[in-house]
C-alpha cells in the first residue's frame, strides 16, 4: 500500500469526468487499498479516485464513529465503504446545511444545503451490486465525493462571495505553510 498525492485546487485534475470502472480488478482492490490508507493519513472521511490522479467512477469512504460518542478517549470504529461507479437514483426534497471541509481543498469549511437523504446504487469492491437509502453524513458525505466524479467542488456550491473567502483564505494558509516551511 502507498499513500498517494492529493490533487489540490486549482489542479485542473479536479475538473476532470471521471469514467466508469469497466471491471473490478486486482490493480482496482490495490487502488482501493491505496485510497483508504491516503484517506487515513490525510485525514479525512471521504476520497474520490479523481483526487489521487485517477479519474475514474470510484471513491472510498469511512465516517470513523468513536464507539462512545461521549468519550473524547473512546476507540473508533472503522467502516470503510467502496463505492464504484456510484449513481443516485432518488433524493429527498428536504436539504440541510452541513459545514464540509475537503482533502483538495485543505483546512476551509462552509456550510453546503444538500438533500439530507439519497437512494444510491453501486458496485463494492468485489464487483458486487447494491442498492441503499442512504441519509445523514453519509448521504451528504457521498454527495460530496460524487460532485469530484463530475469536476465539481463544495466550493462550486457556494455564493460567489463565500467562494472567493474560501479561495483567499486557502491562499492565505498555503502562504504561511511555504514561510513556515522555508
Amino acid at each position: 500500500m502507498a499513500i498517494l498525492k492529493i490533487y489540490e485546487t486549482p489542479d485542473p485534475m479536479l475538473r476532470q469526468i471521471s469514467k466508469p470502472v469497466e471491471a473490478v480488478t486486482d490493480e482496482t482492490r490495490a487502488l482501493i487499498a491505496d485510497m483508504f490508507e491516503t484517506m487515513y493519513d490525510a485525514p479525512g472521511i471521504g476520497l474520490a479516485a479523481v483526487q489521487v490522479g485517477v479519474p475514474i467512477r470510484l471513491l472510498v469512504m469511512d465516517l470513523q464513529e468513536p464507539e462512545n460518542p461521549d468519550d473524547p478517549k473512546s476507540p473508533v470504529i472503522k467502516e470503510p465503504r467502496v463505492f464504484i461507479n456510484p449513481e443516485i437514483f432518488e433524493t429527498s426534497d428536504h436539504e440541510v446545511p452541513y459545514l464540509e471541509g475537503c482533502l483538495s481543498v485543505p483546512d476551509q469549511y462552509a456550510d453546503v444545503m444538500r438533500p439530507d437523504r439519497v437512494k444510491a446504487r453501486w458496485l463494492d469492491e468485489n464487483g458486487e451490486r447494491h442498492e441503499e437509502e442512504l441519509d445523514g453524513l453519509l448521504a451528504v458525505c457521498l454527495q460530496h465525493e460524487m460532485d469530484h466524479l463530475e469536476g465539481v467542488l463544495f466550493i462550486d456550491h457556494l455564493s460567489k462571495l463565500k467562494r472567493d473567502m474560501v479561495l483567499k483564505k486557502l491562499a492565505k494558509t498555503r502562504k504561511e505553510r511555504a514561510l513556515h516551511a522555508a
